[in-house]
């Protein structure tokens, strides 16, 4: 069955929106009484027969609703966009692929991007969320400034942020963390500044390394997020 996506089925609406209904009929070639999925954003994988399909608001019936597995882990990255924004899609995507929880964008003192297109990335990551069938939506935040995301970053959450120059075996980025919750901080082309590494680990945070290659800003997003998820599962 294809996937598609709406927030708004756990509240008894049974249509889906003018764009999904477009893909729908359009590139889909779907008809009345043919089986999709729907996805709610919360866990909920809904089978669903098509009603009505003459109009932009595609209508159809749930037939039998299925709760995916829960995440075992909490996985929080808060990452400075590339200046290639294809490259933090990127990331966005993996990562969803993968499995996390929420994704922030940051603004740091040496980032060459101010501002992303918010609503490209929610599109960005619904695709990814049906295409993987990973049936929970993350959470995704808009860029702030540095500073102004460490005021309540991380309640309950181990917190760590990486840093080229860490690369003491003691502080590999899978040796430093146990639990079940993780905000990992991944800084820009340029790397944190120092003075904001002061500040992160006083509020907290705790440098650490993913590694002796240096790795591309959205590199380290994913291969923060595959990390956290192998440990999570080996616990």
């Amino acid at each position: 069955m294809d996937n598609f996506y709406n927030p708004d089925i756990v509240n008894g609406d049974l249509h889906l929106d003018e764009e999904e209904s477009k893909h729908c009929i359009k590139v889909l070639r779907k008809k009345e009484g043919d089986l999709i999925a729907v996805f709610d954003g919360q866990g909920g994988i809904y089978k669903c027969r098509l009603i009505n399909t003459r109009d932009k608001k595609v209508e159809y019936e749930v037939l039998e609703k299925q709760i995916a597995e829960l995440p075992t882990c909490s996985i929080h990255i808060a990452i400075a966009p590339t200046k290639n924004i294809e490259r933090t899609e990127w990331f966005l995507e993996k990562s969803i692929e993968v499995g996390i929880q929420h994704i922030s964008f940051l603004q740091c003192e040496n980032s060459e991007r101010k501002r992303i297109n918010m609503e490209r990335m929610v599109k960005k990551a619904i695709s990814a969320m049906k295409q993987s069938q990973n049936a929970i939506m993350p959470l995704i935040d808009d860029i702030v400034p540095f500073n102004d995301f460490l005021i309540n970053a991380g309640a309950g959450a181990q917190k760590v942020i990486c840093h080229a120059d860490m690369v003491k075996e003691a502080f590999l980025l899978h040796t430093a963390l146990k639990g079940a919750a993780y905000l990992v901080m991944i800084g820009p082309e340029g790397d944190f500044s120092r003075e904001e590494m002061i500040l992160a680990e006083k509020k907290g945070f705790k440098p650490v390394s993913l590694g002796k290659s240096r790795l591309r800003t959205e590199t380290a997003g994913l291969v923060a997020c595959i990390l956290l998820n192998a440990l999570n599962t080996q616990v």
